[in-house]
């Protein structure tokens, strides 16, 4: 690890500290800045700062830089959920609060490194950093993956997803009452403000189509059973949120009511059932995992 210091002097202050080291730090990008603030790493006075925070003058503002770890995911012995396995494919239930694969400040305890430890042979397949991975969940939701043991496999099992020929149906909690069934037919892209946020509502983009049905009507909420005619990012997320049923415990596209629902302990969102062409015989393999206990439990307490 290594430490760099930058003074600042009342002539900087009310400048953005992201903005102010990294004008002053040129071998580290802003959003390397950003990640090093949002894991502590940067103190004033022995105490982390904000990226938003303004510099008040006159003071040290210490950076860690921490070593740089090897960029292949090593094997770890994590515990996993295997709903289906034999010798091309890998299906399983990944917990949620498990990232996928490594990234920034995330290079240990991801599905990938479990992964690593559980299959034979895995590494390298379909690249260093996300050896098998065909698609991915986010990080808080739950459920069902296919995992892909060898490149043949992976290249099959990746243009059923593009041809759409793979069912994926989620279970999700939304705030609200919405019809008892229906179909959000939508263009979908980065939205133009808040660059960690997708949307419906722009003029180009990426046909994203959603289908849904009400399973079950809670106190305040509502279960839905969702199928994806498309798997863009967020998709079940800011489809319901655009339509004024947001996800229950949504960080980024819930709102106000929504976040006072607090049955959830984590975004409501579950990859409840998956139906893909086997990649050696092409006959359909259908795998499921049931709704976890954390939202079981908060369907009870909605009741």
């Amino acid at each position: 690890m290594t430490r760099s210091t930058v003074v600042a002097t009342a002539a900087d202050r009310g400048e953005r500290y992201d903005r102010f080291l990294a004008a002053r730090l040129p071998d580290l990008s802003r959003s390397r800045i950003q990640a090093l603030i949002d894991e502590g790493r940067v103190t004033v006075s022995a105490s982390p700062i904000k990226a938003s925070g303004r510099v008040a003058g006159a003071e040290e503002i210490v950076v860690e830089i921490p070593a740089p770890v090897a960029a292949v995911p090593q094997a770890e012995a994590l515990p996993i959920t295997v709903l289906f396995e034999d010798r091309d494919v890998l299906v399983v239930d990944k917990a949620a609060g498990m990232v996928v694969h490594p990234g920034a400040g995330h290079q240990q305890g991801t599905l990938v490194n479990a992964l690593l430890h559980h299959v034979e042979d895995l590494q390298g397949v379909g690249g260093e950093l996300r050896p098998g991975i065909v698609h991915r969940l986010d990080k808080d939701t739950s459920g069902v993956m296919v995992i892909a043991k060898h490149e043949k496999a992976l290249t099959t099992l990746q243009k059923a997803f593009a041809s759409r020929e793979v069912v994926k149906v989620y279970l999700a909690i939304v705030a609200g009452r919405p019809p008892d069934e229906g179909t959000f037919d939508t263009l979908h892209g980065r939205h133009p403000v808040h660059r960690q946020r997708f949307t419906g509502r722009v003029k180009t983009g990426k046909r994203a189509v959603t289908h849904y049905r009400v399973k079950q009507h809670l106190r305040g909420a509502t279960l839905v059973e969702v199928t994806l005619e498309t798997g863009r990012t967020h998709q079940i997320r800011v489809h319901f949120a655009e339509a004024g049923f947001p996800l229950l415990a949504d960080p980024i596209y819930g709102t106000r009511t929504s976040q006072k629902l607090t049955a959830a302990p984590r975004l409501a969102l579950h990859a409840h059932r998956l139906t893909f062409p086997h990649p050696r015989t092409g006959k359909p393999v259908t795998t499921e995992a049931p709704l976890p206990p954390d939202l079981k439990k908060a369907l009870a307490a909605m009741k």
